[in-house]
Order: structure tokens, then sequence, then C-alpha cells
């Protein structure tokens, strides 16, 4: 038997496949351009079909969207241009009774200019109670606090009309809270209750290694000139001691539920932590439950950096007792389809004028589907991935929403060629994001058309039927989601192959030359096999 067989219901976490709605872009059920949550109701049935486990949804709260949402103005209501309270209930109602779990996201480190809690703070002044839910200090001969950099773009401090300084470690508009008071601590404690009440299975913790901060407020060092963003050990606003008692305390909150019809709920993290030990920490069994790996996202195709990775991740993770959660993309990063289209040495560059093969990309795409849903632990599908869609990489300048692009000086583009709105049908935009012709809040390609899930319904060898048919394997193999993994030594160099019990195979080509398909029943494959040969760029499933 294995791991995965013998584990409690309450467990589904450790082996799901969980799918990122980012709402605004996902499907817009009142056809004013922007995606709601009624939009993500009316899809369900899709989301039934392809077979996942769960739905993340990106922040859905109140915002002015100065960030896309990451921006919380109120965090127990919806966004007005999203929908109502109700509308979330009877979403997280129809999910259930189609077997579809229900993860939203928490934005913990900062909230929007407009929240309450600021405004108040702003108008209360200095020394004042209300200031000290945030980070306000006075400045230093004139000069900020602190060196610190924001992740936008520019400095972490803005001063204000008094003379002080307030705290963003993101945009402007996104303050911090200050995690040392308690009165932050309950709030939070509430928040969590009040969604938990109403029926949702768990978090998505955004940046959940930054919350705690050095409170001598130390500058960092100086690289290439510049103050530097990086997550060393020390770094005075990342990765602190202090985020992991919170996610303690989030953790004791989340087992309170462990006796209710609907089990206990759960938290995955986002945290661009390497090495994989330091982000192991937080999914220790008293913290939170799993944490997204980006290191294989951030990874070359490339079969020896991607052993590395796997075999540094998983076994980093076992050691605390926890499954590893794979991703390709999500609404932060380019597409790994357009990723997979460059130079290794190209990949994570920056939306602009790197040469890129969509078609390489697209069968490179499928490959990776393959293998990571194919490795131990869960998964994580952003929305479009299953339809091959590429990073939108020429929006005109004037549509750029990202705060990237302001913080920048307008020299870096921001991810907003990852969240153009999903293409569902028709022949030209908006492709039935929604009813009738009004076009969408960021443009569609004109040429995207083929990809979308209208067209894909019927062709079999399309990638959403690719996602179909891998997903419906992973749910009737035994061998499939968490467990281990077994490399196989006879595999010829440039690819990787291993084998979970009980029987199942995975053999991935990134070699130069197509190999001999090693002995096994076909379950699926990536590409067309060509007389018992496994092409390159390709990946097969098999039963030995």
């Amino acid at each position: 038997m294995t791991e995965r067989s013998t584990r409690p219901a309450d467990d589904w976490w450790r082996s799901a496949v969980v799918y990122q709605v980012y709402p605004r872009s996902f499907a817009d059920a009142d056809g004013d351009g922007t995606g709601d949550v009624n939009g993500i109701r009316a899809r369900l049935p899709y989301l039934a079909q392809l077979g996942i486990d769960a739905i993340w949804i990106s922040p859905w709260y109140p915002s002015p969207l100065l960030d896309g949402g990451y921006d919380v103005s109120d965090y127990r209501d919806i966004n007005p241009e999203f929908g109502t309270l109700a509308d979330a209930d009877a979403l997280i109602a129809e999910a259930h009774a189609l077997g579809i779990r229900i993860l939203i996201d928490l934005v913990p480190n900062h909230c929007s200019w407009d929240h309450p809690a600021f405004k108040a703070a702003l108008a209360a002044g200095k020394g004042s109670p209300e200031r000290d839910l945030f980070w306000f200090r006075d400045g230093v001969d004139g000069q900020p606090p602190t060196n610190w950099p924001a992740a936008f773009g520019g400095g972490a401090w803005q001063q204000i009309e008094d003379g002080q300084w307030y705290l963003h470690m993101f945009d402007i508009s996104q303050p911090d809270w200050n995690w040392d008071h308690p009165k932050v601590v309950e709030e939070f404690d509430a928040i969590l209750r009040f969604w938990f009440d109403r029926g949702i299975d768990g978090f998505r913790i955004d940046v959940a290694d930054s919350m705690a901060k050095d409170a001598s407020l130390p500058d960092v060092p100086l690289k290439d000139g510049r103050p530097t963003h990086d997550k060393y050990v020390g770094n005075p606003f990342y990765d602190q001691p202090g985020v992991h008692t919170i996610h303690q305390r989030w953790r004791a909150i989340a087992d309170e539920y462990a006796g209710t019809p609907q089990g206990p709920r759960v938290f995955v993290a986002e945290a661009w932590l390497s090495p994989a030990e330091r982000l192991a920490q937080y999914v220790r069994s008293n913290e939170l439950h799993s944490a997204f790996n980006f290191d294989v996202l951030r990874c070359a195709w490339d079969a020896k950096e991607l052993r590395q990775v796997i075999d540094y991740t998983t076994e980093s993770l076992w050691a605390v007792g926890a499954p590893a959660t794979w991703v390709l993309s999500n609404h932060d990063t380019i597409r790994h389809r357009t990723r997979y289209g460059r130079a290794l040495q190209d990949a994570l560059a920056e939306a602009g004028d790197v040469p890129t093969d969509l078609t390489l990309g697209l069968r490179r795409a499928r490959a990776a589907a393959l293998l990571e849903l194919a490795l131990p632990g869960g998964a994580y599908i952003y929305q479009g991935d299953e339809l091959g869609l590429p990073e939108v990489e020429d929006l005109p300048e004037e549509v750029l929403d990202d705060p990237t692009w302001e913080r920048s000086g307008h020299t870096v583009r921001g991810r907003d060629g990852c969240r153009v709105p999903i293409p569902w049908s028709g022949s030209e935009p908006p492709y039935g994001f929604g009813d009738g012709t009004d076009q969408p809040w960021l443009p569609q390609p004109a040429d995207w058309a083929p990809l979308t899930a209208a067209a894909q319904e019927s062709d079999p060898a399309s990638h959403l039927n690719l996602y179909r048919a891998a997903l419906k394997i992973r749910r009737a193999e035994e061998a499939l989601g968490e467990g281990r993994l077994t490399w196989d030594d006879d595999a010829p160099a440039g690819v990787l192959s291993f084998t979970r019990d009980p029987g199942f195979r995975c053999v991935v080509n990134l070699g130069s030359s197509p190999i001999e398909l090693p002995a096994g029943e076909i379950l699926l494959a990536s590409e067309p096999l060509l007389e018992g040969e496994l092409p390159v760029d390709a990946t097969v499933w098999l039963k030995v």
C-alpha cells in the first residue's frame, strides 16, 4: 500500500490538484468587462470536468485594485465589482456539491491605504494608538528611516504631510501591518474564523514569510550599489523568526475545525525561499500545511537541474513530514509556455524582445504538465495553463495596470501579460469571457481563437484534453498523488525517468534525440510516439 492510500480523507490537501482563479480575468457574468463570482459559479461544471480537487481564488475583497486586489480595504466582504457575500456563499455551496473545495487568499502583510484602520492612523497623528497598528516612524536627517527597497521598485517608506514615514514593502498604496501589535494579531484571528465559518476550506497566505519585521530597523546591504531585496538569512523584513509564531497560532485555529463534518481547514504558503530547508520550516506539523515550491518554476528546461530541484525539494519536505506542492505558473510569473519557448539563459527574462518559440514552448509545456502531475505531492494549475495560453507580451502601454510599471518608471512592464482574461469561445475577442461584445479590462490577442476552451473541446489531442486525461488517470492511479519516487538507473543522459509504486513510470525526454520507449502499457503521452520511441521534449506515463 502507498502512503496516499492509507491517509484519512481529512488529508486531501496532501495530494490535491488545485486550480487558481484570478477573479478579474476568469469569467464575467454581468458583462461589464471584469470577471466576477457569478462567472466562477457559471464555470464550475467546466472545472469539475477538468478534474481538479479545489479552487484557489485570488483576492476577492473590496479594494481600489491598485495591485490587483492585493490592496485590501475590507477583509470581510466581496468587492462589489465581483459580487456579494451572498454570491460567495452560493459559490462555496455549489462547489462543495460538486466535490470541489474552496481556498481564498489572505493578505496579512499589508492592506490598502483605503482600509479604515489606515485612514484613522493618518488622521490621528504622531504617537497615536492608531498609528501603532502600522509602521510609522520619523525619518533620519530628512531621509527615510531605513534604506529598505520596495518589491515593486523604489524605496519602502512614504513620507506624509506631518513628516512621518510609513512602511510599504510593496506598493505605496499598501501600508504594512505591525504584527508586533496584539490588535493586529487578534484582528486576523477573527478574519480567519469569519471565512472558516462561512465554509471555505482554507487560505493561500500571500507573502507568508514577510509579516514579522526586525523592530530595530537595520539597513540592508548594498548590491551593485543599491539596497538589496535578496532574502538572505537575517534579512530584517523577510523570513524573520516571528513569522513562525504567527503561523503556529493560525494552525491552532484551523485545527479547531477538525471535528466538523467539513473537516479541518488548511493553509498553503507563498514564500519564495531557497534553499528548500528554509521553506520546510513553514510546513512543520504545527505550522502551515503546505507551501508552493517555486524552484521548479524557476528551473530551466534541463534534466540535470530539474532532478536536483526535485530531489532537494522532496527530501527537505519529507524530513518535516510535509508533501511537496508543485507549480508551473501563477498570476505573478510569465506563463510557462512562453518561458519554455526561450533559450535557457532567457527563460525568466521580463516581457519584451527576448526571442520566443511558442510552438516549442507549447510542446514543452505539455511535457511539463505530465511531469508536474506525476511528482509526489500536490499540484497547482493557473487558469489558462490547461489551454496552453502564452504570456501576452505586447499589451499596449496605456492598458498596463500592474503597479510595477509605475514604480519602475515605466521600465518593467510587470505581470499583466499573464492576467489577460480567459478565452472561452468564439472567433474574436472577448471570446465568450462575458455576455455580448464588451471588451474585457485587459485586451485579448486577436489570434487566440484556436486556444478557446470551446475550440479545444472536440480535439482529443488538444492541450485541454491532455489535462483532462492526465487528471482522470491521476485520480485512478493509486501510485499518484502523495508518496515517493525512485529514479530509474537505466535512463539515458538528458532523460528524467522515475517509478512510483505500485506500477507507474514517468519518462521525460529533455535530450536532443528520440529514445527507445521502456517496457510498459502506455497510459498517456504528451506527443505522438514514433515507432516505439519517445520524441524530444515529450513525456510518457507507463503502467509497469
